[in-house]
Order: C-alpha cells, then structure tokens, then sequence
C-alpha cells in the first residue's frame, strides 16, 4: 500500500472519530454542558472538524483525536451569571467575554491556529 493511500485512510479515521465524538457529545443530556454551547459549535464547519472535548461544563477542542489533546484553540466556557468567556489554554489567554454562544463561536475560529485543519489520529506530540 502507497503512503497516500495509508495517509488517506488515516485522515478517513479520524474524521469518522471526531463525527462519532460530536454525535455523542450533541446528544449528551447528562448535564455536563449546556446543550447549546455544542449546538453552535457544530454549526460551525471549522470547529466541526476539531475533537470536542468536554469537561466542567467547557467546550474544548482538539487537532488531535487522542491524548494528550491540543490546547491552543480557545475553550468555551459559561460565566456565571450569564455570557461566556473564551481561554485558549495553552498560554492561559482570555480571547474575550462575549455575551452570546454565536458571538464566542466566532471568537473561537478567529482565533484557530495557523494552518488549523481536521483533526489528526494521534496526540499533541504529533503535530
């Protein structure tokens, strides 16, 4: 087998990964997060070829299907008493505190990395 054959079937991996991530994610109703703070994101088609991480009541994502996953895209987090607040992890960064879902979406993918394409099969150390 030729390597863009291997590297071809590697990229159909991980997508079929992160598409299974998001149904799972999307249809969640465990309270973990609020629903749509997923919902935007997925509506989104850059973010919506990134891993979705969920934890705390966050919304990260990830160029990388495994752990440790990537942390330099910004993270969606509620604030209490209403809005949101975008952190890209990495160095710690507050990108902004928007008032709407719609509006932290957008700061999100502004925000993305250089060259930030689908997510990888393999971890951070990879890229």
């Amino acid at each position: 087998m030729n390597q863009q054959m291997v590297d071809d079937e590697d990229r159909t991996r991980a997508a079929e990964i992160v598409a299974e991530k998001w149904k799972t994610v999307l249809d969640s109703s465990n309270g973990l997060i609020d629903p749509a703070m997923p919902r935007a994101a997925y509506a989104n088609p850059r973010l919506r070829e990134l891993f979705p991480v969920v934890s705390h009541g966050a919304l990260y994502f990830s160029r990388c299907i495994r752990s440790p996953w990537t942390q330099d895209a910004g993270a969606l987090f509620p604030r209490g008493g209403g809005g949101f607040v975008v952190i890209r992890s990495s160095d710690g960064t507050t990108l902004g505190e928007p008032e709407t879902v719609e509006e932290a979406i957008d700061l999100i993918v502004a925000n993305l990395p250089e060259g930030c394409g689908p997510a990888i099969d393999g971890t951070a150390d990879d890229l």
